[in-house]
Parts: C-alpha cells; structure tokens; sequence
C-alpha cells in the first residue's frame, strides 16, 4: 500500500464531507419526487438516510479539525431524474461509492495511526452499508 500523508488524508476527508452533503440533497429530493406505491417505505427511509448523511458530514468535519485541517464548503454532484426507479439506482450507486471510500479510508487511518478516526470511519461505514441494504431491497435486488 502507498503511504498517505495527514494532508492527503485531510483533502480526501474534505471530499468525503463534499459527497455526504450531496448524498443528503440528493436524498431529500427524491424523498420529495419519488412516486408510486411500490416506494411508499422507502420514501420516509430516505429522509433517514439524509439525516444520516447529514450526521456523517458532521462526524467528518470534527475529524478535520481534530487532525488541525480546513473543512471545506464545497457540495459534489447531486444526481436525479424523474423516474423512482432510477432515482433509488443513483442513490445505490452513491451509497455503494461511500463504501468503498469508507473503506479505503480506515486503512488509510490505520496506516497514520489514526485508530479513533479508523473507529468513527468504520461506525459511518456501518450506516452506509445499511444504506445500500435498504436501497436494494426497494430496488427487489
């Protein structure tokens, strides 16, 4: 594995914290946009998973200035449609590239020595795995 300095590992917190944001925005407006009677479950589950967005955003940010960095204000990509199916495939799709983030990031948090983060890193891992879980299940995967 190639070592990672406290400032990259700062920068990509930043642009986890940047994703989380948009996950939320995303998340509210397809709560807000999605039809049919198939979603009425997860249509209250994605105000949740907003909340729970919003949370992760908070936890990052505290880690940033834990580790003495700049939280950034920036919000990524939000993506939607007018079709509730695709709305949910756009939030899956987030929800599975949070994983594999949350993931590379406790190594990498193991690799500073950074084990309390690693520990907070794996906690928002957890949602977001619950996340995708829901998500699949709306979808019938």
């Amino acid at each position: 594995m190639n070592a990672i300095t406290k400032e990259q590992f700062i920068s990509l917190l930043n642009k986890d914290i940047t994703k989380e944001w948009s996950a939320a925005v995303q998340y509210i407006q397809h709560a807000a946009m999605i039809t049919g009677p198939e979603y009425i479950s997860i249509q209250k589950e994605l105000i949740i998973h907003a909340n729970e967005e919003i949370m992760h955003s908070i936890s990052l940010t505290n880690l940033i200035t834990t580790l003495d960095g700049t939280v950034t204000t920036e919000i990524a990509d939000r993506h939607t449609d007018k079709n509730s199916k695709t709305m949910l495939e756009q939030d899956l799709v987030g929800e599975q590239d949070a994983i594999a983030r949350y993931k590379e990031r406790i190594t990498q948090a193991h690799t500073l020595g950074e084990y309390g983060v690693a520990k907070i890193l794996g906690d928002i891992l957890i949602m977001e795995e619950e996340h995708e879980r829901d998500l699949k299940s709306a979808l019938g995967q």
